[in-house]
């Protein structure tokens, strides 16, 4: 009886037992394809920060670089203010 009993489970498993694993590949693989998606999407809009990030620091290279201390003396004479950055420039001359 028990053979029989095997017999009748493993004809059943066969036919019920491949869809189930087919479904659970395709569960896996797509899966897969959406956690590539959401790391591709996190990387790409990373780069793109890194790459807005590196502009303004160009930017600021270029407005220190070119202007100088001066310009914000100028500025903060303008105010009225003083110049609180001369004595920071006097310390790197």
């Amino acid at each position: 009886m028990s053979d029989t009993l095997i017999s009748i489970i493993a004809v059943l498993a066969v036919p019920f037992g491949i869809p189930v694993v087919a479904i659970v590949t395709s569960h896996r693989t797509k899966m897969a394809r959406l956690r590539l998606q959401a790391e591709n999407g996190a990387s790409r809009q990373a780069e793109e920060r890194i790459a807005a990030l590196e502009d303004r620091i160009r930017v600021l290279e270029r407005i220190v670089t070119d202007r100088g201390f001066g310009l914000a003396n100028e500025i903060e004479a303008l105010r009225g203010t003083g110049a609180p950055f001369e004595d920071r420039a006097k310390a790197f001359q």
